[in-house]
């Protein structure tokens, strides 16, 4: 079936039931799907824009905590996907604190590649080196992770850039400055 969605002819399927569906129909919602793309982009912005309402005691807000992070990793020489990747870390937060980095690495996985995902998915062990001892937990929880191809990524992201990025002084790039290479990461996945 086809309608006009904002000025543009869209194809659906007209299926109810997954199990009455055809390899038709699922070519529709693949191209679709390929042709929105830029939404996944928009609502990575919209989730790191939320971060500003975020404090939770820190000398920062969780968006300008991310921008930071992401702006040491540019002036570091990062690639892109981890430059992108600093900047998602912690978009997690804006929906649960505690299990963040798994949220953020799994808004991150089809996008990168499969080391970056692992550093954001277990940074916060790695940060745990720097705080871990205040709560009675491990400050070597980072050392399970020891002989993976993405350690010494994920200590270099824990150390030299996201455990000093809450300082309200530093000259940290704004949201603008990411969003043509959030755009770019965001819309091309490399997995479904």
């Amino acid at each position: 079936m086809q309608s006009w969605n904002n000025g543009a002819m869209t194809t659906t399927t007209t299926f109810t039931r997954m199990d009455k569906s055809t390899a038709e129909d699922w070519a529709v919602i693949g191209k679709e799907t390929m042709d929105h793309q830029s939404r996944v982009a928009d609502g990575v912005l919209a989730l790191l824009r939320s971060l500003a309402d975020i404090t939770d005691g820190f000398a920062v807000d969780q968006l300008t905590h991310c921008l930071q992070t992401a702006t040491l990793a540019e002036r570091a020489g990062a690639a892109d996907e981890m430059v992108v990747a600093s900047l998602c870390h912690d978009i997690g937060k804006a929906v649960s604190v505690p299990n963040h980095p798994k949220i953020a690495a799994e808004i991150l996985k089809s996008y990168v590649s499969d080391d970056v995902y692992q550093v954001i998915r277990a940074h916060q062990d790695f940060q745990g080196q720097h705080y871990y001892h205040h709560f009675g937990g491990d400050p070597n929880a980072r050392e399970q992770y020891r002989g993976e191809s993405w350690f010494d990524l994920a200590a270099q992201f824990a150390d030299e850039w996201d455990q000093i990025a809450f300082d309200p002084n530093y000259d940290t790039l704004p949201l603008e400055h990411f969003e043509s290479r959030v755009r770019e990461i965001f819309g091309h996945p490399k997995s479904l």
